[in-house]
């Protein structure tokens, strides 16, 4: 899949996110365009697997692409970016959950942002 394939992607599942909820998170933009599944996304919640980049299907450089191109995404939307604190579920203690391998902060905040519609616009506005 071309660099241009995946931002039409990320466009197309990221428009029909906010529509749908108001909102778009890499998490479930990552789900929708099949990067990762909502069973591996809720063993990773329930400490299952150590960050979620280990479950993903693609390179990392592929999930970086995405990343980015939702944030190109979301400023052209004129989307309000909200970084969100990952809790794991179950039981027990709850801790931060992991994103990437390396644990960067950089790569973590890029995967818990989200994206919200800003109520005085409407997409495509």
């Amino acid at each position: 899949m071309s660099e241009q394939d995946i931002e039409k992607r990320v466009y197309d599942c990221s428009s029909k996110l906010i529509m749908e909820k108001g909102f778009v998170s890499p998490v479930e933009l990552l789900i929708r365009m099949e990067i990762i599944t909502r069973e591996a996304s809720e063993e990773w919640r329930f400490r299952k697997i150590p960050y979620l980049e280990r479950v993903t299907i693609g390179n990392l450089g592929k999930l970086n692409h995405i990343l980015m191109a939702l944030r190109k995404f979301a400023k052209e939307q004129n989307l309000k970016p909200s970084i969100m604190v990952y809790q794991s579920w179950g039981k027990g203690t709850k801790e931060r959950l992991r994103f990437s391998k390396t644990g960067s902060q950089y790569m973590e905040d890029m995967y818990s942002t989200h994206y919200v519609r800003n109520n005085s616009k409407k997409l495509g506005d």
